[in-house]
């Protein structure tokens, strides 16, 4: 690795909120809070910039992500589909099916990109099949946009919105595409294949072009450059570190995400903060998190 050091400090613990599979972490800078779910334990989490102001909700099934649409409604993925999540009530409302042919799915990360589309994978939900796919939401239907995957993970688009990043995650693999303005997607090729230990996860980019991922059960997040090349990771204090987002006012504190799953009570016990909320500083900041178009 080269480069100046990026970490400032090591990850924080703002949450011992112990989720099952921390995951779909979020800033949300109209109201400086901090989004995440808990996928296994089916949960919904909030907090201010700082862990304090916490709030959690029952979710009916498996919720993996929560984004901000411009007219300020909150959408989040359950098993079958989108949804509305009404915070003042904690009703989820169904927005939109997908996958009803797949009824062994579930759906895992997402990432709305700068056109305000929104970018989501489904997966196996036993983690064995190729019946994962990555799909694109207009605001209005959900299209597929590429298919085969055990486990998909961490669409991510590069500052110019020319590059979409999409994580086989099994596979150990990054993968690019070529992005056109109409949202298709061409050129599909390895960006990074994984050779540490850990599988790659949910991702994020900065203002400098990196892209940033984080490793199950590799105890860290590494930062590549637009070449691919690993030049930095931050290691953290558990094994399983899940997804990352830019925030704070200056874009500079990145939020991740962890999980419990999968590890024994002996190794539960060696990583009490396992599962928890963390926060650290960078000195590249990263991009504003774009809101989803959503159609009335």
């Amino acid at each position: 690795m080269s480069g100046a050091r990026e970490m400032g400090a090591v990850p924080h613990c703002l949450w011992q909120v112990e989720a099952t599979l921390g995951e779909g972490v979020l800033w949300d800078a109209a109201s400086r809070q901090v989004w995440f779910v808990d996928i296994k334990g089916r949960r919904l989490h909030r907090c201010d910039a700082d862990g304090g102001g916490r709030q959690s909700w029952d979710a009916p099934g498996q919720v993996s992500f929560i984004v901000r649409a411009g007219n300020g409604a909150l959408v989040c993925s359950l098993d079958d589909g989108l949804y509305r999540f009404i915070e003042e009530s904690g009703a989820f409302v169904p927005l939109l099916g997908v996958e009803a042919d797949q009824p062994g799915n579930r759906f895992n990360d997402g990432h709305v990109d700068a056109s305000g589309a929104l970018w989501f994978g489904s997966m196996d939900d036993a983690e064995e099949q190729p019946s994962g796919a990555l799909y694109r939401f207009n605001g209005i239907d959900a299209e597929r946009r590429d298919a085969g995957y055990v486990i998909t993970n961490g669409p991510a688009v590069s500052p110019d919105g020319r590059t979409l990043y999409h994580t086989d995650t099994l596979a150990k693999r990054v993968y690019a595409f070529d992005l056109a303005p109409s949202g298709a997607l061409s050129n599909k090729r390895p960006f990074v294949d994984l050779a540490d230990c850990g599988y790659p996860d949910g991702m994020a980019v900065d203002a400098a072009g990196h892209l940033w991922v984080a490793t199950f059960g590799g105890w860290r997040i590494d930062r590549f450059d637009p070449a691919g090349r690993k030049v930095d990771e931050v290691r953290f204090p558990c094994a399983n570190v899940t997804k990352l987002a830019f925030g704070g006012d200056d874009l500079r504190t990145v939020y991740a995400t962890t999980a419990r799953k999968g590890l024994t009570n002996e190794e539960l016990a060696a990583q009490p903060l396992a599962g928890g909320l963390f926060s650290f500083r960078v000195e590249t900041p990263g991009l504003p998190q774009a809101l989803l178009r959503l159609e009335e």
